[in-house]
């Protein structure tokens, strides 16, 4: 009898404490689906055009039983497909009122499952309060992109990783079949079973997802020439140069191209040459990082991929919006660990997350016009970027190599699988 009342008591603590969460989390997400149905229009471009008018479009094509083979736009991997399609469990509603909800689900989704990480012991609450905040300081961009529906596999694959590399493997292997960058969440897997489980399991899920789109549609391999052939973004790092180059008699413009507003002009192709360079030194440095690496903790493996989307999204050429929804969600899940040293990185991309919704939609006309105004936001939310990717660069280094011999005490209450995971090579 005294157990049954102390679990009523637990449970009623419990949810005294997820009250004010709750009830934030609902307000914010109600003015979200205010903004995104245009009952109030948010300033700058209608960020919702690219639902009601580019995914519906590739909708009715991929119903035909093909991908939108002649369309430049169409630049993401075959399992996109499944996305793009899924406003059909919801046929009562219209194509962008189905997505709206379809992605407020999502977020619901994250959001719980931040909730229910961070209840546990020796975790904490602070994951689910970055998502909740983050999420609509991205404004309406958020529910209208594909994104989040992304960014909630990747979510739920590396809050399984510790008690199931499989699960984590499967995960982040179909959401590379998704959009790519769901991959990198394998970076920071400990070495030896728990490599050796996701690790074949990804490959295995990725690849038998594509010959299935394969089969099922004509034309899934069709992104790669189009997205091989996109330039430098106006919002990228390397966009800054053009930017700044404009004050000083650059003979160039930012127009659409390939689905996007890039820079065209002398010059463009050596500088998105460039960020590709940036990119494989980046990953040759996770690479070096994974060889290197002795220390492995729970907070290791959302560490490491949160680690290896910075750096992916900062050498990109293309730094669109919603690429903020994926390193959200990444640093919440970071913030679900105690041993987790990435709060200031992650509390950096709140803050340039608060930024880019003034980037685009809000000043997005002065950033094409490359005024004192845009390029002055542009600069301040690529300046957090690059912040917050050095250093978390440095903290996951100095935390699982330099760190390696020292041993770190476990928190009273928390688990015993916070100290070192495997430190084999």
């Amino acid at each position: 009898m005294t157990g049954a009342v102390g679990i009523g008591s637990r449970t009623a603590g419990r949810l005294r404490e997820l009250r004010l969460p709750l009830v934030l989390w609902a307000l914010t997400r109600i003015i979200l689906l205010v903004c995104v149905f245009k009952i109030v229009v948010v300033p700058g471009p209608d960020v919702t055009s690219d639902v009601e008018q580019i995914y519906q479009s590739w909708y009715e094509v991929l119903k035909t039983g093909t991908y939108p083979q002649d369309d430049v736009t169409w630049q993401y991997p075959p399992a996109a497909a499944l996305a793009i399609l899924s406003p059909v469990l919801l046929p009562f509603l219209n194509y962008s009122a189905a997505f709206f909800v379809l992605a407020f689900l999502c977020d619901a989704v994250v959001f719980g499952l931040l909730v229910h990480t961070g209840g546990r012991p020796g975790r904490s609450m602070r994951g689910a309060w970055l998502w909740l905040a983050a999420v609509p300081l991205m404004g309406p961009t958020a529910y209208a992109r594909y994104d989040i529906m992304v960014t909630a596999v990747a979510v739920a694959g590396l809050l399984a990783a510790i008690r199931s590399p499989r699960v984590l493997g499967a995960l982040a292997g179909f959401g590379a079949a998704l959009k790519v960058w769901p991959a990198l969440l394998l970076a920071g897997t400990p070495k030896g079973r728990a490599t050796w489980r996701s690790w074949p399991t990804a490959a295995g899920t990725a690849v038998g997802v594509l010959v299935l789109c394969m089969a099922w549609m004509p034309g899934s391999l069709a992104f790669l020439s189009f997205q091989s052939e996109r330039g430098t973004e106006v919002e990228s790092l390397g966009a800054m140069v053009f930017h700044v180059a404009r004050h000083f008699g650059w003979d160039g413009e930012a127009r659409m191209n390939y689905g996007s507003i890039e820079f065209l002009g002398p010059g463009v192709s050596w500088v998105s040459k460039g960020a590709m360079a940036l990119t494989v030194a980046a990953f040759g440095w996770l690479l070096l990082w994974r060889f290197r690496a002795r220390r492995f903790t729970s907070s290791t493996v959302a560490d490491a991929a949160f680690v290896a989307v910075l750096l992916f999204t900062a050498t990109s050429r293309v730094i669109s919006p919603q690429y903020m929804i994926w390193l959200v969600g990444l640093a919440a899940v970071c913030l679900v660990y105690r041993s987790s040293r990435m709060r200031t990185p992650a509390y950096l991309i709140l803050w340039a997350t608060a930024v880019t919704q003034f980037e685009f939609p809000v000043w997005f006309s002065h950033v094409t016009q490359s005024d004192w105004l845009g390029v002055g936001v542009l600069f301040l939310r690529n300046g957090l970027l690059i912040a917050a990717t050095l250093m978390a660069c440095r903290i996951l280094w100095k935390h699982t190599v330099t760190e390696a011999g020292t041993v770190i005490p476990v928190p009273q209450g928390q688990p015993e699988r916070e100290k070192v995971l495997t430190g084999s090579a």
